[in-house]
This record gives C-alpha cells, structure tokens and sequence, in this order.
C-alpha cells in the first residue's frame, strides 16, 4: 500500500495519541477537583480540536501531505470539537454529576476516581485517537485536494447544521417552563428522534471523504473511524441508550412511532 510516509505517520500517531491523553489527564485532574466527572463530556470535542492541531503541525514540521488539506482537516475537526465542547459545558453549568456516571462509579471495586480514569478517561481518549484517523491520515496523505475533498467538506458542513441547529432548538425547548416533562418534537426533532447524533455522523463520513481525497492508502488506514462513530451514536452510547432512558417518558411511544429512528425523513402523520 502505497501513498503515505509511513515513517512520519507513525510517529505522528504517537503525538495525537500523546495530544489526546493530555487533554484527558488534564479534565481528569479538574474533575478530581470538582468532585464531579460530568466534565469528561466536555473533554471529548477538546480532545479531537487538540489532536487536529497537533496532527497539523508534526505534519507541516514533517514536510509531509498536501498543506491546503492539513489545514482543511484540522479546521474543520477543531470547530466541530469546539463547539460540541461549548455546549456540552454550558448544558452542565451547575448541574452535579451525571447520572451515567453516579451508577457506573456506584459498582467501582476500590478507588472511585482511579476506576473513573481506567474505565471512562482513558477509554475516551483512545477513542479519540481511534476516531481521530482520518484527520491523521489526510494530513500526511500525498497529492493535491480535488473535488473529492471538497465534497467531504460539504458533508460536513450539513452534518455540523444538523448537530448545532438541533442542539440549539432543544436548548430553547427546555427553557420554556411549560413544556416540562413533554418531548421535543418540533423542527428538526420532528424529522429525526437524533439530529445531532446524525449530525455527527455526517461530520464523520465527511472527514472519511477528506482522508479518501488523500489517496487510497490514507482511505484504509481510517475507514475505521467512522464505522466506529456510527456504531457508537446508533448501536453504542448513543442512540439505544439514551432511547431506553426516554422510554417511559408520557408521549414517548407516540413520538417514536411517528418520527425516524436516525436518517431524516418527513414525520408519519398521527393516526
């Protein structure tokens, strides 16, 4: 397989793998502080904007991949992971721990917070690694950017709107008071039960189409991030857990009956 310098992309691997674990043992120490691991949430966009930077200037430094690419990639995975960081902590501000947290450290065999750094830090910071290959691979990837980059970057582009135009009108829906207890389904909720889980799928598939544009060496090496993600936000911590939490919710079954599990479409009217 030809078509990266596998040399520096190895090597460049450890500094996002290193960039990665950073930001991780950071939150781990603020969360120790705080007494309260919600903060790991936030942790994660931080940890891909800090992985692209790094990844973008061992690149550069390297003499490695096309420059226009390397700063595309590193862009766009620093915006998408800063604004996701962004929401996340002032959706927590002043909230105490999340619930997730409370039952998995409730079954902790001796020291909470060391079973909290094994089980949830380090996990999250290899995942971010592991996601994290196509930003990689498409900064080291030789060749010019075409057209193949450039549709990538508009997957993205939808993939981002879908997450922050989600995010932002269920933000406003939970602010209203009277609508305490009911469930989103207005705008883009009435179209998708997960906007911005679909969002961050596109996100991903977008990113994957960057690295492709790279070259098909940089396409094999990171396929496996944006399988990953789907399985996560479908299959894994997203969807299916957060759907069993809402189950018993009043209303939820009508409101699953009528509206797409995850790919957009028109809601089914109501019988």
């Amino acid at each position: 397989m030809s078509g990266l310098p596998w040399g520096a992309f190895a090597a460049g691997l450890g500094w996002a793998a290193a960039a990665a674990l950073a930001v991780m043992l950071a939150t781990f120490a603020v969360a120790v502080r705080k007494g309260v691991h919600r903060v790991v949430d936030v942790a994660w966009g931080l940890g891909f904007a800090a992985v692209a930077a790094v990844t973008c200037v061992t690149a550069a430094a390297a003499g490695e991949g096309d420059p226009f690419r390397q700063v595309l990639v590193a862009a766009l995975t620093a915006v998408w992971g800063l604004r996701l960081a962004v929401h996340i902590g002032r959706r927590g501000r002043g909230h105490g721990e999340d619930p997730r947290y409370d039952a998995m450290l409730a079954k902790a065999p001796g020291n909470r917070n060391l079973y909290a750094l094994r089980m949830v830090y380090l996990l999250q910071g290899t995942l971010v690694w592991l996601v994290s290959l196509p930003v990689q691979a498409a900064s080291y990837g030789s060749g010019p950017v075409t057209a193949l980059a450039w549709t990538g970057a508009a997957v993205w582009a939808v993939g981002l709107a879908f997450e922050a135009v989600g995010d932002a009108q269920l933000a406003r829906f939970k602010a209203d008071p009277a609508h305490k207890g009911r469930i989103m389904d207005r705008g883009l909720w009435s179209w998708t039960r997960h906007p911005n889980y679909f969002g961050d799928f596109l996100v991903w598939w977008g990113l994957f189409l960057i690295a492709c544009d790279a070259g098909p060496a940089a396409a094999a090496v990171s396929v496996i991030s944006p399988l990953v993600m789907t399985y996560l936000l479908i299959g894994g911590s997203g969807k299916r857990l957060l759907e069993r939490h809402m189950a018993d919710r009043p209303g939820w079954s009508e409101y699953a009956a009528r509206t797409s599990g995850f790919f957009p479409r028109p809601p089914r009217r109501r019988a």
